[in-house]
C-alpha cells in the first residue's frame, strides 16, 4: 500500500523549469493549487506577467489530495442558510457552486485537458431515517429557489444503484461532476505556462512586505530571492508555511482539519458497476461522514474524517485502517479487496463553512473552501483575476464577514474535542 495520493501518483509527471526568479512581476500568486493555477491562467491570458510560488509540489496539497468530486451545492444546509442570511443571498451563493462546476468544464474544454471529467451527479445518502426526513423537508424550497433539477430518492431507489443496505434514501444533485485531480492539475499548470505564467515549485513565500502603507504593491521574500509585485494573491488554504506576521490574518480564521482517503485496486468494470452503477459522487449525511466514487480505471476512492487529527504518514496510516473498516461495513462484498493507496490532507475549514475572498492590507486572497474546494477553487481563481483587474463584483463572497476564531492562532489544539462532539452527535441523533 502506497502512503500517497492516487491522483498525483497516476498523473503525468510535471516538473516546471527551475528558472531564476524575476526581480519584478505584475502579479505574484502564493500557492500552486487550483486557485493559484486558475488565477495564473486567467491573468496570463490577459497579458499580465505572473509568477506562481508553491512551497512544495504543484497541486501537492489539497488540490491533489481530495476525493475527486466536483460538486454543486453548498457545504451547509441551504434552508438553514436562507433563514440566516435571506433567500436572495443564500441563492446567490448556491448558484455560485453551479457556476463553479461550469467553470471547471469550460477550462477543461478550452485548454483541452484530458482528466476524465464526467457530470453524472452527486447523491447525498441519508445515514438515518431522520436525515432522510430533513432532506425531504428541504426539497420543495431547493427546487423552487435554486435547483429545479434536484431529485429525492427513497431507500429502494438508492439501493438500485448503491449496493449497500446502510442508507434510507438520498438527494440527487444532477449538476455535479468528477475528474482525475492529478491530470487536471498538470493540464491546468501546463496551460498557465503556455500562456506565459512562471511556476516555481519548492519555493515558499516566507514574508510579504507591503511597500507603501496604501496600495497593493509588495515585496515577496523567498529563499531564492525577492520579487516586487504590483499585486499579490494569497491562495494558500490551510498551509502553515511562512511567518505568522505575514499570514496570521488567515491562520486565525482557517482551521486545518485532516481528511483521509483510501483507494482500492481496480475492481474491474463489472464488479465496480454492481457496487455503484450510477458512477456518481457519493457522500453520507453523518457528521463524521464518508465520501466515495469510482475512478476511470474502476477503483473505489473512499474517504472521510476518520480521525480529527492533522495529516502525517503515521496519522494517515491509522486513519486508513479506520476507513478500511468503514468500507467493509458499508460494502461487505468488498471485504477481500486490496487497498493500493492511503493518504491524508488538510481541509481549510472556516467557522461558517463558506469560502472567503477579498482584500486584507493590500493583499488579495481566496480560500476557506471547507471541503468543497475543487470546483470553487478553480472558479475563484478566475473570479479573483477579474477582481484584480478592477471588477470587484466578480467576487461572489465579497460581502461575507470573516471574523477571527476566538482562541485560534494557528495549529488547531481543539480538534480532539470537536471530534468527540461530532461522534456523540452521530451516536445520539
Amino acid at each position: 500500500m502506497k502512503l500517497h495520493s492516487y491522483w498525483t501518483d497516476s498523473a503525468p509527471l510535471f516538473a516546471p523549469a527551475q528558472e531564476a526568479l524575476p526581480a519584478r512581476a505584475d502579479v505574484v500568486i502564493v500557492g500552486g493549487g487550483f486557485t493559484g493555477l486558475s488565477a495564473a491562467l486567467a491573468l496570463a491570458k490577459r497579458g499580465a506577467k505572473v509568477v506562481v510560488l508553491e512551497a512544495g509540489a504543484v497541486a501537492g496539497e489539497a488540490s491533489g489530495r481530495n476525493g475527486g468530486h466536483v460538486n454543486n451545492g453548498l457545504a451547509v444546509d441551504y434552508a438553514l442558510l436562507a433563514e440566516r442570511v435571506g433567500s436572495e443571498k443564500a441563492g446567490d451563493w448556491y448558484r455560485a457552486y453551479d457556476a463553479a462546476v461550469n467553470t471547471v468544464a469550460q477550462v477543461i474544454r478550452e485548454e483541452n485537458i484530458d482528466c476524465y471529467f464526467e457530470r453524472n451527479g452527486k447523491l447525498k445518502l441519508a445515514s438515518r431515517p431522520a436525515h432522510y426526513d430533513t432532506l425531504a423537508r428541504g426539497l420543495d424550497r431547493l427546487r423552487r429557489e435554486v435547483d429545479a433539477d434536484v431529485e429525492l430518492l427513497n431507500a429502494s431507489q438508492v439501493r438500485q444503484e448503491v449496493d449497500s443496505d446502510k442508507f434510507y434514501g438520498g438527494l440527487l444533485q444532477k449538476r455535479s461532476g468528477q475528474m482525475h485531480m492529478g491530470c487536471f492539475a498538470v493540464g491546468l499548470a501546463q496551460a498557465a505556462i503556455k500562456h506565459g505564467a512562471q511556476i516555481h515549485a519548492q519555493t515558499p513565500a516566507m514574508k510579504l512586505e507591503r511597500i507603501t502603507s496604501t496600495g497593493h504593491a509588495h515585496r515577496v521574500h523567498t529563499a531564492r530571492g525577492v520579487i516586487e509585485a504590483a499585486q499579490v494573491l494569497v491562495a494558500t488554504g490551510a498551509t502553515l508555511h511562512g511567518n505568522y506576521g505575514s499570514y496570521g490574518f488567515w491562520r486565525r480564521r482557517i482551521v486545518p482539519i485532516g481528511s483521509f482517503i483510501i483507494t482500492t485496486e481496480s475492481l474491474g468494470r463489472e464488479r465496480a458497476l454492481k457496487v455503484l452503477s450510477g458512477r456518481r459522487t457519493y457522500t453520507t449525511t453523518a457528521n463524521i461522514h464518508n465520501y466515495f466514487r469510482l475512478t476511470h480505471d474502476d477503483r473505489l476512492v473512499f474517504g472521510g474524517r476518520a480521525r480529527f487529527a492533522m495529516s502525517s504518514p503515521q496519522s494517515d496510516a491509522k486513519s486508513g485502517l479506520i476507513l478500511q473498516q468503514a468500507l467493509a461495513q458499508m460494502f461487505p462484498q468488498l471485504g477481500d479487496v486490496r487497498i493500493d493507496y492511503c493518504w491524508g490532507g488538510l481541509v481549510d475549514m472556516t467557522q461558517d463553512r463558506l469560502p472567503h475572498a477579498g482584500q486584507h492590507n493590500g493583499l488579495y486572497y481566496s480560500m476557506g473552501y471547507s471541503g468543497h474546494g475543487t470546483q470553487m477553487s478553480v472558479h475563484m481563481g478566475q473570479c479573483m483575476a477579474r477582481v484584480m483587474g478592477g471588477e470587484l463584483s466578480a467576487n461572489p463572497w465579497r460581502d461575507l464577514r470573516w471574523p477571527a476564531i476566538p482562541g485560534h492562532f494557528g495549529p488547531p489544539w481543539f480538534l480532539p474535542a470537536i471530534g468527540l462532539y461530532y461522534r456523540l452527535k452521530d451516536k445520539l441523533l
